[in-house]
């Protein structure tokens, strides 16, 4: 891409240099605080996220404090103040009400405030941002309005912002959209594995094989060799033994039984928690989560370790080998009759009743056919992850991509002005 004829070294730490008829600014010639308190009942409340300003997330934290609140107007740019919340910003085109630990800005000069969306959004920007703040740890870091105001950024002339930002919400749409179309390619790959994986434990790898009722909803018709036994014939639940040094455990929607410290997504220090309720999980133990089985929190262990007293752990029979146990109980078919044998209201927290469930019967091949459905399972879902990781680094690429061009454009180090999108 293009680049400006001149450039000038600049006084913002942050950038070494910006086109010379570029200014310098104070985000508070720019910005005031705007510090109106208000109540939820009459400004609905926003979220701000890294999507940027939107009705109130579902996910959101809810406070019983709803009076005391900020106003954010259309037009308002708001940042999240605290650093597990990076990039949490953008311009509200909503009015509403935000929580206290959000900072709003209000435009006080004819800034593009597209152009400040994205500056402000951009990495250099945000890792700025939050240096100049204060805390005791990173969790507790937060930036001030005092702190922020001081802040330099690049300002190009207004005409200049405009097409700076019409330029990257044309780029930005077309990337979106692309990521957008690998997303559901791989929404579509998860449902095939889910299905191979439902498929062969619960009807064989074998088309033409005689079939028979199983007598329960759930599966329906099942291969006629196959055995049919009551969970509680598989699996017995073992005794409470409490260990605290083992390694920890915990299990996953999507992953199963896995250590504690493989869980890069994990802030907390399992060391600070009380473990002496904890249970012991041997190798080849199936864990069940007691309150999020109906949603797949299940598997066979591969680790011997201490897992939270919130699970149930069962000691497997030999009649069922452990690799075809994992996939069955966390096949799609198994994890709906989780939430039939789970009670609770909705599908907020449903507590699973084992008194319910060990009385139900699931259906196992041969010991030698439930090997061979294992290694069919494992070489078809290894393709399937294989093109899901291939796709997931385009993705990954394309937002990589997104983001250095954003930081590129705003910060002037290429020129766009008469690039066509």
């Amino acid at each position: 891409m293009k680049i400006y004829s001149s450039y000038k070294p600049t006084s913002i730490q942050w950038l070494k240099e910006i086109p010379c008829h570029w200014e310098e600014k104070k985000i508070s010639s720019q910005f005031r605080e705007r510090r109106n308190k208000v109540s939820d009942k009459d400004y609905p409340p926003l979220s701000v996220s890294k999507q940027g300003i939107t009705p109130q997330l579902e996910s959101a934290v809810k406070t019983d404090n709803g009076d005391n609140r900020k106003l954010v107007l259309a037009g308002d740019f708001v940042v999240n103040s605290r650093s597990d919340r990076k990039g949490s910003c953008g311009v509200s085109e909503l009015n509403g009400s935000v929580s206290l630990i959000n900072i709003v800005l209000e435009p006080i000069t004819t800034i593009n405030r597209l152009f400040f969306h994205y500056l402000a959004r951009s990495n250099d920007y945000i890792e700025e941002y939050y240096r100049l703040g204060r805390g005791i740890v990173a969790d507790l870091w937060t930036t001030r309005y005092s702190e922020l105001k001081g802040m330099m950024i690049p300002l190009p002339p207004l005409s200049e912002q405009g097409k700076i930002v019409s330029y990257l919400e044309g780029k930005t749409s077309k990337i979106d959209a692309y990521v957008a179309e690998k997303e559901k390619e791989i929404q579509l790959l998860q449902e095939l594995k889910q299905k191979t994986i439902a498929d062969a434990v619960t009807k064989g790898l074998n088309p033409d094989v005689k079939m028979k009722d199983s007598g329960f909803s759930w599966i329906g018709k099942i291969p006629e060799h196959w055995f049919q036994y009551r969970f509680a014939t598989l699996f017995k639940e073992k005794s409470i033994c409490n260990y605290v040094n083992e390694e920890l455990l915990s299990v996953y929607l999507d992953r199963g039984v896995i250590k504690f410290s493989e869980d890069n997504s994990r802030r907390t220090n399992p060391t600070s928690k009380d473990l002496s309720k904890y249970q012991l999980v041997d190798i080849g133990d199936f864990v069940l989560n007691n309150q999020q089985a109906w949603r797949g929190s299940v598997g066979v262990s591969k680790y011997r370790g201490i897992i939270s007293p919130a699970y149930f752990i069962f000691s497997m029979s030999p009649k069922i080998d452990r690799d075809f146990a994992n996939f069955l109980l966390r096949s799609t078919p198994c994890v709906a009759y989780y939430f039939v044998c789970s009670k609770g209201i909705g599908s907020i927290q449903r507590n699973l009743d084992w008194g319910a469930l060990k009385q139900k019967k699931i259906a196992i091949p041969p010991i030698g056919e439930q090997r061979a459905i294992v290694a069919y399972i494992e070489e078809n879902c290894q393709k399937i992850d294989t093109l899901v990781s291939e796709l997931q680094a385009e993705i990954d690429y394309m937002k990589e991509y997104k983001q250095r061009l954003i930081a590129d454009c705003v910060t002037g180090q290429v020129n766009v002005q008469n690039e066509t999108i």
